[in-house]
């Protein structure tokens, strides 16, 4: 089992506080990504589960138990680091049997696991080299596989993948979620990256400042986003967001609507712009538009084979039912 509850759960460094107390409810076998902005404390967050870091005050439970007071060894949590952390004079099948050795399993039933790990992460042709003969993907399945081998009831990810180029990241997002379709375990999994959070999750846990800004799935934070940060952070190309006589309009303070939600008419329209930037991603083309009276360009989502290109002039209308209504402190406005 793998649940985890937070109750209250605060964190102060000194007479700063970066958790202010929240509480939250991870259940098993899901997959939980925190997501935020640099500094708003997700890292910190994820080793307060871990026991990496004392809470201030609060309490956590592990399978209903408490564990605020546990020691990390004592918690039954396996954590993968970004940075891998593998000693490079071991091979590959000692890296991952390590924590078994420490936790004094006989020879047979370490290489029982390792064999099963490495098979897992496709691993078996390397675990007689050294993680100097890897690739960055793979020492990172090294390190994965180190913490299979535990049997944990849940793994925590800090951000794993942002030491590795694009391409790899994009092949390791895909195999850590297979792997958690195979394993059914609880992740719960570190990011600043909103794409791999809305790629990844079962439920995404934004954070601002130390905050729960809001909790939900991938789809229900990004149709239905709880407030202004929420709707500007998730999504990628970012909601349009607009203020003044545009949002007055809809009796509200600011508006919202997504690019995909902006549609491209022949004349007329409610916003007419000019097109300052042009971004061809094959299938898809992304327009930023500089429209009058507005601070930031629009960003406008339109087929890979249209005609338009910079310095045109475009006519917009937003589709009505996908508007985003916030009042004047930022909340969403049913």
């Amino acid at each position: 089992m793998g649940n985890i509850t937070l109750e209250k759960v605060q964190k102060k460094f000194g007479e700063t506080e970066v958790i202010p107390p929240l509480d939250l409810a991870i259940e098993d076998g899901e997959f939980v990504v925190f997501v935020g902005p640099s500094g708003c404390g997700k890292s910190t967050l994820l080793r307060l589960i871990a026991g990496l870091e004392d809470v201030s005050s609060g309490e956590i439970r592990i399978d209903g138990k408490p564990a605020t007071d546990l020691p990390p060894a004592k918690r039954g949590l396996a954590m993968v680091f970004q940075s891998y952390a593998l000693y490079p004079h071991m091979s590959v099948r000692k890296n991952i049997a390590f924590p078994l050795k420490m936790a004094g399993l006989n020879a047979e039933e370490q290489n029982k696991r390792v064999e099963r790990a490495a098979a897992v992460l496709n691993l078996t042709d390397y675990l007689d080299r050294r993680p100097g003969q890897l690739s960055g993907g793979q020492r990172q399945r090294v390190a994965i596989g180190r913490s299979i081998v535990r049997e944990p009831a849940a793994f925590l990810f800090d951000e794993p993948l942002s030491n590795l180029d694009a391409a790899l990241r994009v092949g390791m997002r895909l195999e850590i979620t297979e792997l958690h379709e195979r394993l059914k375990t609880t992740m719960i999994y570190v990011t600043h990256d909103q794409v791999e959070a809305m790629t990844m999750a079962d439920k995404i846990v934004v954070l601002r400042a130390g905050h729960v800004e809001q909790v939900g799935s991938p789809l229900e934070l990004y149709r239905n986003p709880r407030n202004l940060f929420v709707a500007g952070f998730i999504g990628s190309p970012k909601m349009n967001l607009m203020t003044g006589e545009h949002a007055a309009r809809h009796d509200c303070t600011t508006i919202g609507v997504r690019p995909e939600h902006m549609r491209i008419v022949e004349e007329g329209g409610t916003f007419t712009g000019r097109i300052i930037v042009s971004e061809h991603l094959g299938s898809d083309t992304f327009f930023h538009v500089e429209i009058p009276g507005m601070d930031e360009p629009m960003t406008v989502r339109a087929d890979g084979e249209i005609g338009l290109r910079h310095g045109d002039t475009i006519h917009l209308e937003p589709e009505a039912r996908q508007i985003h209504r916030f009042d004047e402190k930022g909340l969403r406005l049913a």
